[in-house]
């Protein structure tokens, strides 16, 4: 898109840039901000702004191109000397966007102007650098009008009578005013005219945009390159681009998105026409580039109690050329626990996209495992068909729903006794998450339901369990260093009797998931009788609560304090037997690309179920 301001400086213009730096200077509009820092090094870099103007002085420094050298070492008399040719036009376009429009600026080395410094001329070394800006008076706002304007389009406040007339004000409208007409479906929106006074004997500036919607459009054809293996026809319903209605940029957004979701593409890229088909419609070229079929991953966890977990899983992105992914993963967990032996878990799930609508994924699911806990013994198969439904997917907001039919058999051996359980039965589950940095999250809430209406076969009862679950966070001070995070945990089961429900549909509490400090699913409930004795399983409802408090103290490195409190009861509706238990502890963690590497350090503080500490190390923030 052509740029969209042209700056018209009338006559007593007093910019005072020495030497022939004004004529290197480009449009006040291209100021480009770079990344420094206080520059280190044999060279003495000084900024100095007259009125003692810290935020200028701080913004300077970020840009230079001198900072930005000697922050990378380079520190030659010709890389000290073409850095500096290069500040004036950057540090011209910095004063312009904050409304500085009479400046003077001197970049000198060892006390020479760098502009009358030939570059064939360049010193051998520099050991001072100056870089003195006189900005003079900041000019404001005579007029700030922008039309036509699409309704509920809102303009920056700072882009008004009076203001502070910067450049960067100016264009953030000028985009603004653009993107609001796009959005009311004027693709082809643009800035028409523009009239931009700068007055330097009043201080002023006289700003008039005038924008130019265009017609209103429609989506045309979707014309699309650089798919291999996968089809074009799957392809096309995994887009879901919708031709025909009218154009709003969010949608190509969710083109994108529902693309990037599939994991087949490494790269994807949306281009509009330049110009306007039959019928103000517009056509869209869409080109992907496939990534790598195969992937694979693993993870851990690790406990003293508890032992070892370890998981690892193998994927195919494309299995059948139309996007489907096939993943193959296995857990072993408790791997030399103090409490239980081993248990082994499989699961091998086919995930297929855009299966009813383009935001719809069926699966089919298969899950076999073998438990081996403190109290019984359990062997479990079972194979399910759902389907998952994306609601919204933004950046800070995720709203899915997920619903199954899923056949179960559990074969679970206690006391020296055999019970089999067979079920239908038909899992749901919602969540709201609008976390930000969902990874390690410092503000937002989470909130999740799950409800799984279940039919008993034989003697297995029939009946509905229910979960929920919230997470909220909040952070304060510099940057965010602080965070309280909380999270509650609620469910039950209702209709069926506690000896007629599977056991792993039933609620422990305890371990690195619910109670830290406590050894892995300790809390249970004693009602079922068995042969010799009674049996020790899950209860019929279950409460949990953490509240963690979170210290930010290096750029990588954080530190912990929570305490998780469970409740486990014998019947349905928080009733009945049961007991309760409390750990607290500290933890450390260290941010990594992936999330944060936790490790934490707990003990009992109430409840008849823990003793000693209990460590935790793993990837990811607990909750």
């Amino acid at each position: 898109m052509r740029a969209y301001l042209k700056a018209i400086l009338v006559a007593g213009a007093t910019l005072g840039v020495a030497g022939a730096a004004l004529a290197q200077s480009s449009s006040p509009f291209s100021g480009l901000f770079g990344r420094g820092s206080e520059a280190e090094g044999p060279v003495d870099l000084q900024v100095r702004v007259g009125g003692d103007e810290d935020r200028l002085t701080r913004q300077i420094r970020q840009t230079s191109l001198v900072s930005g050298a000697l922050n990378e070492d380079r520190t030659t008399g010709q890389d000290i000397l073409a850095a500096a040719r290069g500040d004036y036009a950057r540090i011209l376009g910095l004063l312009y966007d904050n409304g500085y429009y009479d400046a003077v600026v001197n970049i000198l080395l060892d006390g020479i102007e760098a502009a009358e410094i030939a570059p064939l001329d360049a010193p051998e070394i520099v050991q001072q650098v100056v870089i003195a800006v006189q900005p003079g008076p900041a000019f404001s706002f005579s007029r700030a009008a922008i039309a036509p304007l699409a309704p509920e389009t809102e303009i920056s406040t700072e882009y008004a009578l009076g203001e502070t007339a910067g450049t960067g004000t100016i264009r953030r409208a000028a985009l603004a005013g653009v993107a609001g007409w796009r959005d009311y479906g004027h693709a082809k929106a643009d800035v028409g005219d523009q009239q931009i006074v700068a007055d330097h004997d009043t201080d002023t500036v006289d700003s008039q945009i005038a924008l130019a919607p265009g017609p209103l459009v429609a989506f045309g054809q979707l014309s699309i390159s650089g798919n291999e293996r996968l089809s074009e026809r799957r392809l096309r319903k995994i887009a879901g681009f919708p031709e025909g209605t009218r154009f709003d940029p969010d949608d190509l957004e969710t083109v994108r998105k529902r693309l990037r979701r599939s994991g087949v593409f490494s790269a994807i890229t949306l281009e509009e026409a330049e110009n306007l088909g039959p019928g103000n419609t517009l056509d869209v070229d869409l080109t992907v580039v496939e990534q790598k079929t195969r992937r694979i991953g693993a993870g851990f966890e690790i406990s003293n109690t508890d032992g070892v977990l370890v998981s690892a899983y193998w994927m195919h992105r494309n299995l059948l050329g139309g996007g489907e992914r096939l993943r193959i993963e296995g857990q072993v967990k408790d791997i030399g626990s103090e409490t239980s032996e081993r248990d082994d878990e499989i699961t091998i799930r086919l995930d297929r996209p855009a299966t009813l609508t383009p935001d719809t994924t069926g699966y089919l699911e298969t899950e076999a495992a073998r438990m081996r806990e403190e109290d019984y013994d359990e062997d479990r198969a079972s194979v399910a068909l759902g389907f998952n439904h994306i609601f919204r997917d933004e950046e800070e907001e995720l709203l899915t729903a997920d619903i199954s039919m899923q056949y179960q058999y559990s074969r679970v051996f206690d006391d020296e006794r055999q019970t089999d359980f067979k079920v239908l039965a038909l899992p749901m589950e919602a969540i709201w998450d609008r976390r930000v940095e969902r990874n390690n999250a410092k503000r937002g809430f989470y909130l999740s339901g799950e409800l799984a209406p279940f039919y008993g076969f034989e003697n297995t009862g029939t009946g509905v369990q229910s979960l929920g679950e919230g997470r909220i966070f909040r952070s304060f001070g510099a940057d965010d260093r602080f965070t309280l995070a909380g999270r509650v945990r609620a469910g039950s089961i209702f209709g069926s009797d506690i000896e007629e429900t599977p056991r792993n549909y039933l609620f422990f509490s305890g371990g690195g998931g619910t109670v830290r400090g406590h050894p892995y699913q300790s809390l249970g409930v004693e009602v079922i009788e068995g042969p010799d004795e009674t049996i020790k399983t899950g209860g019929m409802s279950v409460a949990n609560a953490t509240a963690e408090f979170r210290v930010q103290v290096r750029e990588k490195i954080g530190l912990a304090a929570f305490v998780d409190y469970g409740r486990v009861w014998a019947e349905s509706g928080f009733e009945g037997e049961g007991g309760d238990q409390t750990g607290a502890g500290v933890g450390v963690r260290y941010d990594t690309p992936v999330g944060p590497l936790r490790f934490d350090v707990a003990a009992p503080v109430g409840g008849a179920t823990g003793s000693g500490v209990q460590l935790y190390l793993g990837l990811g923030q607990a909750f």
